[in-house]
């Protein structure tokens, strides 16, 4: 019996317009522009698209970028960046400015899902920063619901490992005690407005920490004999896959066992100064690929085996004004003309001059669009043909 015609066109209509609250797939890109050379906005929109790279995060609310980004379909996730914590936190009517000013002007053109108040405040030195975090984050929440934004933009913020403490084996985490008074009140929330916990999660950085003793290819998602965790009886073969489940099992501890973890950077650096153990391309293109394809399975953690796992890359390019070590200049996917860093699957630019690069940029988003293009045209002869067998 064939299936009526109304439900064809809904599926159809579903397959054409997602869930606008979901982070489309698991895969995602922090895009940071700390840097003088980097492709124009409008080029960045072509070149995700062209790798379908569905879900970005930006560390600000750049007007220039929001406006590249309308009508692409790309998902993003604003940053209000840490500068302005104390003063959103004191002030709902700043909340609200600064919502209708860098969110719903651009609504629903632009589509921001997201706001991350804040980045790796806890555990911070400024006291005066972390306790203006959650005044700052139910402010900005208050402004979204007085605007009726509440449904389509995310609030959350991004914590660093440093928040926790006894992270190995897994099971052992916990929050540490310098950061637990203020994680709690945070915590219970995001918990009331069903944010996730996000968090920033670098093997590379513990690999770096302590080369003798942390096997690299345990860290690189390479073959290799993994740890084993004897209170859950659980078998580890990576050490991003340990981490989330180390935030897990800290989130379970302080009361929030059904909080989902999301990464919101990971990455490695293809580049770092001599103390810097395994900053290199090969250790870089093996992470960012098998992450990839590890994210590609859709599959959860040893301990959430049933949640998918969900990250954002670090970064998509390098950044050459970024201060620190050699490293923090070197997490790029792509380099500042937009070429590939190294060669994971993604297409980048053929030329690193700028009429070569302005020219490979529309002809990649021109393929990108004759494959959607090629798509529609393919569901579109695919709903025909099953009207007219069910007629």
């Amino acid at each position: 019996m064939g299936s009526p015609p109304f439900i064809i066109c809904f599926l159809l209509f579903s397959a054409c317009f997602p869930n606008a609250h979901a982070f489309s797939g698991t895969y995602g890109i922090n895009y940071g522009r700390i840097a003088d050379n980097l492709p124009k906005p409008g080029n960045v929109v072509l070149l995700l698209k062209a790798n379908k790279i569905k879900n970005v995060r930006i560390y600000d609310a750049d007007h220039e970028v929001l406006k590249a980004f309308r009508g692409s379909g790309i998902e993003i996730k604003v940053g209000l960046g840490n500068e302005y914590l104390k003063d959103i936190s004191v002030s709902e009517d700043r909340a609200t400015n600064w919502v209708k000013e860098n969110v719903q002007a651009f609504l629903p053109k632009t589509r921001i899902r997201g706001i991350t108040v804040g980045n790796e405040v806890l555990g911070s030195s400024d006291q005066g920063l972390m306790e203006a975090l959650l005044p700052a984050a139910k402010n900005i929440h208050n402004a979204l619901s007085k605007l009726s934004l509440t449904e389509t933009v995310e609030v959350s913020t991004a914590h660093s490992q440093i928040v926790f403490s006894n992270s190995f084996p897994p099971s052992a985490c916990t929050f540490n005690e310098t950061t637990l008074g203020y994680m709690k009140a945070i915590l219970q929330f995001f918990d009331k407005v069903g944010s996730p916990f996000y968090i920033n999660a670098y093997p590379f950085l513990a690999y770096m920490s302590d080369p003798d003793h942390i096997d690299l290819n345990y860290t690189l998602f390479e073959k290799n004999a993994g740890i084993y965790d004897a209170k859950t009886q659980l078998h580890y073969d990576n050490m991003l896959e340990a981490q989330i489940d180390a935030a897990y099992a800290a989130l379970e501890k302080a009361g929030f066992k059904k909080m989902a973890v999301i990464v919101s950077e990971t990455g490695w650096a293809s580049k770092g100064d001599e103390n810097e153990a395994g900053a290199t391309v090969v250790n870089a293109r093996a992470y960012n690929y098998n992450l990839r394809k590890r994210l590609a399975s859709r599959k959860g953690t040893p301990y959430r085996p049933k949640i998918s796992v969900k990250a954002y890359a670090f970064a998509l390019f390098n950044e050459n004004l970024k201060p620190g070590p050699t490293s923090e200049r070197n997490f790029g996917l792509f380099k500042a003309d937009g070429s590939i860093a190294y060669d994971i699957g993604f297409d980048g630019l053929e030329s690193s001059s700028a009429v070569a690069s302005l020219l490979s940029l529309k002809d990649i988003g021109l393929k990108s669009w004759f494959r959607s293009s090629y798509s529609l045209v393919s569901m579109t002869s695919a709903l025909f043909l099953l009207l007219t067998l069910s007629s």
